[in-house]
Order: C-alpha cells, then structure tokens, then sequence
C-alpha cells in the first residue's frame, strides 16, 4: 500500500505542472521530511503512468457535489 504522503506529493507536483516522475517524487518527500522507500516510490510512478490525474480529479469532485444534489 502506498502512503497517504506519496498520494499528496504526487497531486503537488501535479498542480505544480511538474513531471511525476522518481527524481522530483524523492525530492518532494525528502523536502518534506519523509524518509523514502525506493520501492514505494517505484511503484506509485508505474502505476500512476496512464492515470489521466485531471479527470480522475474531476470525478472526485463531480461525485460529492451531485450526492449533495440528492439531498436536497
């Protein structure tokens, strides 16, 4: 299982525009002070390769809001 703190650093190099790739994953968990495992990190950047982030963002916020829909 990859760590909560892989996940973010992965969606702020996203944000950032920058390539997700193991140099700047490393490098923004080393910055924030997280001891890094090699595989972990190996292993999210082959699995998020053919992830479009966008749109799996997009779904994340499109499901709340239309469950608040719902309710009303």
């Amino acid at each position: 299982m990859v760590a909560i703190e892989y996940i973010y650093a992965t969606l702020l190099l996203y944000k950032a525009g920058k390539e997700i790739n193991e140099e700047n994953l490393k490098r923004v968990l080393e910055a924030a002070g997280v001891e890094v495992d090699e595989v972990r990190v190996k292993s999210l950047v082959a699995a998020i390769k053919n992830i479009d982030i966008a749109r799996v963002l997009e779904q994340a916020v499109a499901v709340p809001m239309a469950l608040s829909l719902i309710h009303i």
